[in-house]
């Protein structure tokens, strides 16, 4: 029998038009005769609709990102919004950012009683907050490039304290709200008087900021990991970006960054990248799925950029492209994902709800 799964797409955050790229592939690349396909997108505003023929999609052509339209079947918010649109086996959330990333989703699963796809509550919020997710792997041993964390009540009571501190931090530094993903709202700042542009900017998208010092001359690093209590790590890859800094024009509409998949480098070096990616991802306690970015400086040290629990999931993308050089393809990978989460889903339900 066919396994139904929902793919939830779409969501509120910055992030939205990537989501339904990432789930229109995922939707192509699920088994048809394994999986019966329900697709529900979350329009801007919050509302969730069952979409009646998935995704939506932008002519060939034409440079723009699709977004969910009030179209289809709106669901009602509460206990029956899943079960509205039939049966469920397992959700597989391709929400990336905000309300969708970061454990807003996941509460609501969990609550539900749905297995679904990716990590958990505390490793999706630990994931999206890249103030707090260096806090913990700094305290774990793993290296990460120096911070510090700006609060909007902070900057607009105390700007100069603020700039204070990234004159401290040194220049040049990277600005980017710390609740997003995809490179939206970040800024690459070469001295002060750049700074107060570019928080500006960056707090359109968050109420919080990160200060991070640039790590001038690095090789951009990537690396998969799978899985729940035993994760494994995949070959890395490297990103050699056309811009400055991989952004988000770089990322979805520039075709001249290079990728290269997997990495030239030393045996020993993508040994320690594998490593220190699991280790990564057992520091904020994930499960199901991430990418792990790192930056090998000038001086070939390996340093932990981020993580993120909803990597892009096109067939071009390069979670997906780095377990196809692993051996793993990418319908092979969507497989895998759905048995961990129906296997930490029966995981879960065996403990105990009472004394």
């Amino acid at each position: 029998m066919r396994k139904r799964v929902i793919v939830l797409f779409g969501g509120r955050s910055a992030e939205h038009e990537i989501s339904c790229i990432s789930a229109r592939s995922v939707m192509e690349s699920l088994d048809q005769d394994r999986y019966e396909v329900v697709p529900i997108g979350i329009a801007k505003d919050g509302t969730w609709r069952l979409m009646p023929a998935g995704p939506p999609v932008i002519a060939e052509g034409v440079k723009a990102l699709p977004e969910v339209e009030p179209s289809g079947h709106e669901l009602a918010l509460g206990e029956s919004t899943l079960t509205e649109a039939g049966s469920v086996d397992v959700v597989f959330p391709v929400l990336h950012g905000p309300y969708g990333e970061d454990g807003a989703v996941q509460g609501f699963l969990e609550m539900a009683g749905v297995p679904y796809v990716g990590a958990g509550v505390l490793g999706s919020a630990l994931g999206m907050d890249k103030d707090l997710q260096k806090t913990v792997l700094r305290a774990a041993g793993i290296p990460v490039v120096d911070w510090i964390a700006v609060h909007e009540r902070e900057w607009n009571d105390d700007r100069e304290a603020v700039e204070a501190r990234a004159q401290d931090l040194g220049y040049p530094l990277f600005s980017k709200p710390a609740n997003l993903g995809s490179s939206v709202g970040i800024a690459k700042v070469e001295s002060p008087e750049g700074l107060v542009a570019a928080v500006d900017h960056a707090f359109l998208f968050d109420s919080k900021v990160v200060l991070e010092v640039a790590v001038e001359a690095a090789r951009e690093i990537e690396c998969a990991v799978l899985g729940n209590e035993d994760p494994t790590a995949s070959l890395p890859g490297e990103i050699r970006p056309s811009n400055e800094f991989y952004d988000y024009s770089a990322k979805y509409f520039d075709e001249a960054s290079e990728l290269i998949i997997p990495a030239e480098l030393p045996s020993d070096v993508i040994e320690e990248i594998q490593r220190m990616a699991v280790a990564a991802f057992r520091s904020i306690e994930v499960e199901g799925m991430a990418r792990v970015d790192f930056f090998l400086d000038g001086e070939d040290r390996l340093i932990v950029n981020e993580l993120n629990t909803i990597p892009g999931f096109t067939s071009i993308s390069m979670y997906p492209k780095m377990w196809e050089v692993s051996g793993l393809s990418y319908p092979e990978l969507l497989d895998r994902l759905i048995e961990l989460a129906i296997e930490r889903h029966e995981r879960a339900r065996s403990k105990k709800t009472s004394p």
